[in-house]
């Protein structure tokens, strides 16, 4: 960001975070909106003046809020809260007997600890759940591919469900604990039929189709539909 731009604009009596970067080859003002953060994101390109961006901020007013409005409303990770967990909703109970173990049983996430610390220690165990799942997906998948598997990490990338370096590192993002577990499954598949195809050919798609056993333009329609809602939940 610029050392003079502000750290949050208001429009039309609400306020976001604004962040803006310059891009050499942009040739035109970009703006995109982060719903998880209440944030506007303003590329920039490299010879405007801040004062554009942010009039060009202002003059979008009603997409902006709209936007924000297609995504809904940020959901606190709290007592309370119902948040998905493999695509069904969970509340969240805090019990101060239950000590610092996280269960889950009967659309119920109950843990204890300082109450403080409930978002901070139910993300981490809803990472450490992604990373359990998707590393037996991973597993599974790469028997089926007779591939030998790779190493796993779980990412918190803001617009990527999945990547597969050149050296072979699979990475997922961990919201997908969230999501139902075909779609989930079939971001891993579709990571591990990279190994095989490092692009988006038809040969690509028909080797995805012999690995992945369900029907990935479904679960293709639910991450259009609803991914961007899994960012919405607690901080990240």
């Amino acid at each position: 960001m610029p050392s003079d731009a502000p750290a949050q604009i208001t429009i039309n009596e609400r306020e976001y975070a604004l962040v803006i970067r310059r891009h050499a080859r942009a040739r035109n003002i970009r703006l995109r909106t982060d719903p998880a953060k209440r944030a506007l994101l303003i590329t920039l390109p490299g010879h405007a003046r801040l004062g554009e961006a942010i009039a060009f901020a202002r003059a979008q007013a009603d997409w902006i809020e709209a936007s924000f409005a297609r995504a809904g409303a940020h959901v606190a990770i709290e007592p309370g809260a119902l948040i998905p967990y493999r695509g069904a909703d969970h509340r969240i109970v805090w019990d101060v007997g239950q000590g610092r173990r996280v269960s889950i049983a009967d659309g119920v996430i109950r843990l204890g600890g300082a109450a403080d610390l409930i978002d901070t220690r139910l993300t981490r165990w809803l990472k450490a759940e992604a990373k359990r799942l998707c590393a037996a997906d991973l597993a599974e998948y790469c028997a089926r591919a007779g591939v030998p598997t790779p190493s796993l990490a779980i990412s918190n990338a803001a617009r990527r469900w999945g990547s597969c370096s050149a050296n072979g590192t699979i990475r997922i993002n961990w919201r997908l604990v969230m999501a139902p577990d075909a779609v989930r499954r079939s971001v891993v598949a579709h990571e591990v039929a990279h190994l095989r195809h490092m692009n988006h050919s038809a040969d690509f798609y028909a080797w995805l189709d012999t690995l992945f056993e369900g029907d990935r333009k479904s679960a293709d329609h639910w991450l259009k539909a609803h991914g961007r809602g899994l960012y919405l939940v607690g901080g990240g």
